[in-house]
């Protein structure tokens, strides 16, 4: 079995719905979640976005090797709204499903690279992870997740959404 940490999120229409949605969607294919972080708001990152972000990791454990488990959450985020990107840029969406580790592997192909190359840079995506996998250590930089948030120059806005 393969240990996989996705980074789900989205900013457009019913996110939470969407982020739900999408846990039932994979479990049909990965099995229940493991463990599954709080949700968190953010700010958009790298453009301006009418709607803030909700973000959420979940971690699963399939049979899956990484090109398919892409293949697998594009459907899921196509069958949940998503639409192909116009551009280059990042712009909003009802859903987004990175793959930010694959047990403790480095992956480079044209399609995907693993862990997620701007991980460490984005604070939306280290809090989540700080919720079950503070001390998951980093296959590149060798620091844990909690050392990556300490260093992380992002200070973008992100905030746990209480239930």
């Amino acid at each position: 079995m393969n240990k996989q940490i996705l980074l789900l999120g989205g900013n457009q229409d019913d996110v939470i719905s969407s982020l739900k949605k999408s846990i039932v969607l994979l479990s049909e294919r990965l099995k229940e979640p493991i463990l599954v972080s709080d949700y968190y708001e953010s700010e958009a990152w790298g453009f301006e976005a009418e709607q803030n972000f909700i973000n959420q990791v979940v971690e699963f454990n399939s049979d899956l090797d990484p090109i398919e488990l892409l293949d697998f959450t594009q459907k899921i985020e196509k069958k949940l709204g998503r639409k192909t990107k116009t551009g280059t840029h990042y712009e909003s969406r009802p859903i987004d499903i990175d793959i930010l580790f694959f047990n403790d592997e480095q992956i480079t192909l044209p399609r995907l690279i693993i862990p997620h190359p701007k991980l460490h840079e984005r604070r939306f995506t280290l809090l989540p992870l700080l919720d079950h996998w503070a001390t998951l250590m980093h296959p590149v930089f060798k620091k844990t997740i909690t050392q990556l948030t300490e260093n992380c120059t992002d200070a973008g806005m992100v905030r746990k959404i209480e239930d």
